[in-house]
């Protein structure tokens, strides 16, 4: 598919939502604009969506209700986000994904970070080198994909069964290696198991990232409950013997 087909939200939307993301963050250091990105990705990825107040409480306790007290900036602030999410769900539409399972649709909001950011964090933020290492493109929305993930069972109880596990498993561990680092063992086994020809760069990561979210989209509907066929039985004749051994026909029985 064309990606300029894809749903998109208007430039004034994501000003509103990275806005809202801005003061939200006074109120919890922790919230950015890619960690909330990755959040409703997860939503947007899940067999439901709860309310938003299931979920808001989840993504950031109660800096939500702090920071937009009064009703007017609480709507605005709500309505930024399921902008947002509204956009995620299109782009995570299943029945579009089954049409052509290989082209890329989610489009993430997600910050750059380079060598000269961390330099930065570290001379003028006053962070150590190895704190300001862990600032790498796509950390925190994947932190803030996981967040969803865990903090919501309810909606992302994997479905039961060696298939489905292996399955949600090896999606899971392509988000998850945005967060890792070059020098740990974890990352080290991860390149020996999905990067064989050689390291990937950040934006390779990110790219197979979002094709396992939207993998993980498809999972759902091929892991889904079925509901069993219910049989129903050809109708006697009424003349028939009725099916239910009385020894009288179906039209002075079951049939009257």
């Amino acid at each position: 598919m064309n990606p300029l087909t894809l749903p998109r939200n208007t430039e004034a939307e994501i000003d509103a939502f990275i806005a809202t993301c801005e003061v939200l963050g006074r109120f919890d250091g922790g919230i950015s604009f890619d960690f909330v990105d990755g959040f409703l990705t997860a939503l947007a990825a899940a067999p439901r969506q709860p309310p938003p107040e299931e979920w808001l409480s989840v993504l950031c306790d109660d800096a939500f209700e702090r920071a937009f007290a009064d009703p007017v900036s609480h709507g605005q602030a709500l309505a930024s986000f399921q902008a947002r999410l509204h956009v995620l769900l299109a782009q995570l539409d299943a029945e579009a994904m089954f049409e052509d399972p290989e082209a890329l649709r989610l489009d993430p909001l997600i910050a750059e970070y380079t060598d000269e950011d961390r330099r930065q964090l570290v001379e003028e933020a006053g962070l150590s080198e190895e704190d300001a290492a862990v600032y790498q493109t796509g950390v925190w929305w994947a932190e803030g994909f996981f967040n969803a993930v865990g903090g919501l069972p309810q909606i992302w109880a994997i479905p039961e069964g060696e298939e489905p596990e292996a399955a949600f498993g090896v999606a899971f561990k392509q988000i998850e290696a945005l967060r890792m680092l070059a020098d740990e063992p974890e990352w080290k086994e991860h390149l020996a198991t999905y990067w064989p020809q050689g390291e990937p760069s950040r934006d390779d990561l990110i790219h197979e990232a979002c094709m396992s979210v939207q993998d993980i989209r498809l999972f759902w509907v091929d892991f889904a409950p079925k509901t069993p066929t219910r049989r129903v039985e050809a109708t006697p004749g009424r003349n028939d013997p009725c099916p239910c051994g009385s020894g009288k026909k179906y039209k002075k029985c079951h049939g009257a």
